[in-house]
């Protein structure tokens, strides 16, 4: 069996137990992950979501967090970040919603988690679900608790840049059995082979034969391949460690470029899980200048996250609106970031640093 067989099972089931959720279920990516979650959240019993119903979001994240909403027809409300933890604001966070909020998408940014406290305590108390799209942090921490596993649906990518990898694949993670069911059937054409026992979400019929190829749900085939899942359980086992390599090394970073006022560097929020180091240029320091110091030096960048999602041309298809964004322009305009690895790279991060030292 080359597809969502055995391993594919036991790498869900233990990473949910690493997580400490009740089911996780994979897909093949992780922008399939928020796709289908998205999805779930339409065809849910119960308040599902609908057509014209208001999100908010933050302005940086990456592509496929806002492509699922507007897909579904949900109007996008942009949220501006922090400039130190490149999140969104959570002083602005309440003050966007409206009457028309349901939902609030949380991303930890390159993996540093979020101001859950403060975000958590909001959607409470406005009763709004709280979605998080935690595909660059795997790992991450806030209070002693994993990010992604805060809100009522948590993604995760294991594309090949990640924490860790299966190549390409991703994961939904939920405590709600029915999003759990939802997440399974829309993955898989829509069908209801492959369901849990007293799923929530179908009646079983007597006929075997219709019931194998019986669709319940407008679905996907966003489905993974085995030899993803025999690799997710070997590489889960590695994270612990992969995750120590990181933060050691974020500590040299950090100790390097802390006190270097032509930069502001991202301040970490509980745990970081270290995804990469992200550098905003201060007024006074040309970010031109830097980049090519960095692409004369042999030193790869990336812009962050591919910047204020407002800038982008794809931004004329949505149906939203913006509370405002002049941090995340910064971010834009004077940011990019460097890669972090799971092994120790110190060595290569003090290259970093004497390749800036006379810009």
């Amino acid at each position: 069996m080359f597809t969502m067989g055995r391993h594919v099972a036991e790498f869900e089931e233990a990473f949910a137990a690493y997580f400490g959720r009740k089911y996780a279920v994979m897909v093949n990516s992780g922008s399939s992950a928020n796709l289908v979650a998205v999805a779930a959240l339409f065809y849910r019993k119960d308040n599902p979501l609908r057509p014209g119903d208001e999100v908010i979001v933050p302005c940086i994240s990456w592509a496929t967090t806002f492509y699922p909403l507007h897909q579904y027809g949900l109007k996008l409300r942009f949220v501006d970040i922090d400039i130190n933890t490149l999140n969104i604001d959570v002083e602005h966070l309440e003050q966007a919603i409206t009457p028309k909020t349901r939902m609030v998408v949380a991303v930890s940014i390159l993996g540093n988690p979020c101001r859950f406290d403060k975000i958590t305590d909001i959607c409470k108390r406005h009763n709004l679900i709280l979605f998080e799209d935690n595909c660059e942090s795997m790992g991450a921490m806030y209070d002693g608790r994993y990010t992604g596993t805060f809100g009522l649906i948590g993604t995760f990518s294991t594309f090949f840049s990640h924490h860790i990898s299966t190549m390409e694949g991703g994961l939904i993670l939920t405590d709600d059995f029915e999003i759990d069911c939802l997440c399974r059937s829309i993955r898989n054409h829509g069908w209801c082979r492959g369901q849990p026992e007293g799923s929530p979400i179908f009646e079983k019929k007597e006929s075997d034969f219709y019931e194998a190829y019986r669709f319940i749900l407008p679905g996907y085939n966003v489905r993974p391949m085995e030899i993803q899942g025999a690799l997710g359980k070997v590489q889960l086992k590695k994270l612990d460690a992969f995750l120590g390599a990181r933060r050691a090394n974020a500590a040299h970073f950090v100790s390097l470029f802390k006190d270097d006022k032509r930069f502001i560097i991202q301040h970490e929020v509980g745990q970081s899980s270290w995804f990469c180091f992200t550098m905003i240029v201060n007024p006074g320091t040309d970010r031109g200048a830097v980049l090519n110091a960095l692409k004369k030096a042999g030193v790869e960048y990336r812009i962050i996250t591919g910047g204020n999602m407002l800038r982008h041309d794809v931004t004329k298809y949505f149906d939203y609106t913006s509370v405002s964004s002049k941090q995340a322009d910064i971010a834009h305009d004077c940011g990019f970031f460097v890669g972090n690895h799971p092994v120790d790279i110190r060595h290569e991060i003090d290259y970093l640093y004497e390749s800036l030292k006379c810009i």
